[in-house]
């Protein structure tokens, strides 16, 4: 790790560039760092929330839990994988590049989705990162934590992307010796007669662990391409998916089979203070590491939140390309608006989160199939990147029918099959509130995307202005 660390100069300035496009001479960096970056980043108290749902929520066994958990974060990720690999291509933050596909005008919808979700991430870190410093230090109220938490995060965030990487460079090697640990701790001490055998299994809750599982990789889709963007253009594809892919599906399925067996250990208990108490002496440590995990991922998401809210008024204003300033102003704005988020509904996180990150799936898996589809298949890497600046849109307009007509289509064919506290449909209720939503959502939109861009997208908007070689999903090695 020293030498790594010794290669790297320690961003000391604040990154100035914001939604333009990374030109050639700014290029740096290693395809590693992106392994380390998604591993780290995914190794906290969230993500061994998520995976508790699993046992506790959907009453699965634990051996049917990490069946789910693995399954549905090998699936998920190579969305995940296949949009960080669009990042040294394009050399833009993922959601400019939207504006490939739906237009300017288009793509707010779904910028629009992600800043809320970029916010509701936030507020829910800080959450848990809050009730973590309350655990270890139970003369520090969980407000306070939340208070603390937050602008930890922002002060990681205000560097920006190098300082970003970097704190997951360091983070990645501590992060897996504490999940090593944690699971080690749990059964030295000896887990709690019925940890192995509590639960069964049931449809509907097998497919909702696997469903969580995808959309926490397809959250990540959004991200990617923030972080990859500085990459040297000529980085192999097949690096860049392979990297993003098993940096994030390791850094997420241990923390969740972590969340799951203390879940099966103790299902009516508050997953923090648990994970404290099961491992024993190094209880604090554990629950220290994860908690700083929180302020990682919140730097994260305030990040990513900021290039959204840069994206919409650069929409309108297309000579408006912001620096440093801006950004750092917005990140104060973006922590202050997640924080009183998390101070109001801290009582009820576990039901707020869960509607939460079904809502999610329910509005980026149009999303994420039809950019993928519209990368790998229509346009093979060709873009116009000009054109996502322009005031008119340029060669893909403001309003990009076919995309904008066929994401809303992928809205309404799920929405039958949803089933969640707040609303099941038809379908749903009659397959036993068994959600298969998502899996109906991808089934409709790739196929009929393709067939809509193909009929009806200009030769100018499929040829684009790029001369380099086609890129597909072949040549990334999946």
């Amino acid at each position: 790790m020293s030498e790594d660390l010794a290669a790297v100069e320690t961003p000391v300035e604040i990154e100035q560039r914001t939604i333009a496009q990374v030109p050639a001479a700014e290029r740096k960096g290693k395809v590693r760092n992106l392994f380390t970056i998604w591993f780290a980043s995914n190794v906290m108290l969230l993500t061994v929330v998520t995976g508790a749902l699993a046992t506790t929520v959907y009453g699965l066994s634990i051996w049917w839990a990490i069946v789910g958990l693995v399954v549905g974060n090998l699936f998920g990720g190579v969305f995940m994988a296949l949009h960080s690999a669009q990042g040294p291509r394009l050399g833009v933050p993922q959601m400019i590049q939207s504006r490939g596909q739906f237009g300017s005008y288009g793509a707010l919808v779904v910028v629009a989705v992600v800043i809320i979700m970029y916010l509701g991430f936030i507020a829910s870190n800080v959450v848990l990162g809050g009730q973590a410093i309350n655990n270890l230090a139970s003369g520090v109220s969980v407000d306070v934590g939340i208070l603390i938490c937050s602008a930890v995060g922002l002060a990681i965030c205000v560097y920006g992307h190098d300082m970003i990487h970097l704190v997951n460079r360091v983070l990645t090697p501590l992060c897996g010796v504490v999940l090593v640990l944690a699971v080690v701790a749990l059964f030295v001490k000896g887990a709690p007669h019925g940890t192995l055998t509590r639960g069964g299994i049931s449809f509907s809750g097998f497919v909702a662990t696997i469903a969580v599982a995808v959309l926490w990789q397809i959250a990540y889709a959004p991200y990617v391409s923030d972080y990859s963007r500085y990459l040297p253009e000529d980085t192999p594809p097949s690096q860049t998916f392979w990297a993003s892919y098993w940096g994030c599906v390791l850094g997420s399925a241990g923390p969740m089979i972590l969340g799951a067996l203390l879940g099966a250990a103790a299902p009516t208990q508050d997953t923090i203070a648990e994970m404290h108490i099961s491992a024993g002496a190094v209880g604090w440590l554990i629950v220290l590491v994860l908690g700083v995990g929180m302020a990682n991922g919140i730097s994260i998401n305030i990040y990513g939140g900021v290039l959204g809210a840069i994206t919409t008024g650069q929409t309108f204003k297309a000579s408006w390309i912001p620096r440093g300033s801006v950004r750092l102003g917005l990140s104060v704005l973006f922590t202050v608006v997640a924080t009183i988020m998390a101070l109001i509904g801290k009582n009820n996180f576990v039901v707020n989160y869960t509607n939460f990150i079904f809502l999610l799936l329910y509005l980026l898996i149009p999303w994420t199939g039809i950019n993928l589809v519209d990368f790998y298949l229509v346009k093979h890497g060709h873009y116009d990147v000009g054109s996502f600046f322009k005031d008119d849109g340029g060669i893909y307009g403001r309003i990009n029918a076919p995309a904008c007509i066929v994401y809303v289509i992928g809205v309404a064919v799920e929405v039958p099959f949803i089933a969640t506290t707040l609303f099941t449909g038809p379908i749903g209720k009659s397959l036993h509130d068994t959600d298969i939503s998502w899996l109906v959502g991808l089934a409709v939109v790739c196929p009929l995307y393709y067939w809509a861009a193909k009929h009806y997208l200009s030769r100018q908007q499929l040829r684009g202005e790029a001369a380099e070689p086609e890129l597909s999903a072949v040549d990334i090695g999946v």
